[in-house]
C-alpha cells in the first residue's frame, strides 16, 4: 500500500503490486501523473515528492533521473520519478505528494 497525496491536497491510499514500478500503478488513478515516455526516463511526468522519512530506504536516483529533476523548476529534495521506484514490501505505507504543475 501506498499513501499519495493528490495536487488538491486528498490523502489517497492505494494497493500496489510488488515488483513492479510505481508509475503504471499510479498513472490510471487520474492523480496528474501521466508518464508519458512510459518510464524512459524522458518526459518527467510521474514527477512526485517522496516523504523524507522513505528517501533511505529508496535507491539512489541514477544519473538519468538526477539529470532530468534537474531541470524542473518545482524540484525539491525528495524529488522522485515513480517510474524509477519499484515497490518493494519495506515500501508498505510510503507516502508522496504529487508536486503543483511547474
Amino acid at each position: 500500500m501506498l499513501i499519495i497525496n493528490d495536487r488538491k491536497g486528498v490523502r489517497r491510499e492505494y494497493d500496489t503490486v510488488e515488483g513492479q514500478t510505481l508509475m503504471p500503478q499510479l498513472r490510471t488513478k487520474k492523480l496528474g501523473l501521466i508518464g508519458i515516455c512510459n518510464g524512459n526516463i524522458v518526459c518527467g511526468t510521474c514527477h512526485v515528492y517522496v516523504e523524507k522519512e522513505w528517501l533511505d530506504r529508496l535507491p539512489a536516483p541514477d544519473e538519468l533521473e538526477e539529470e532530468l529533476l534537474a531541470e524542473f523548476p518545482n524540484r525539491q529534495e525528495n524529488s522522485r520519478l515513480t517510474c524509477q521506484i519499484e515497490y518493494r514490501s519495506d515500501l508498505d505505507g510510503i507516502e508522496m505528494t504529487v508536486p503543483p504543475r511547474g
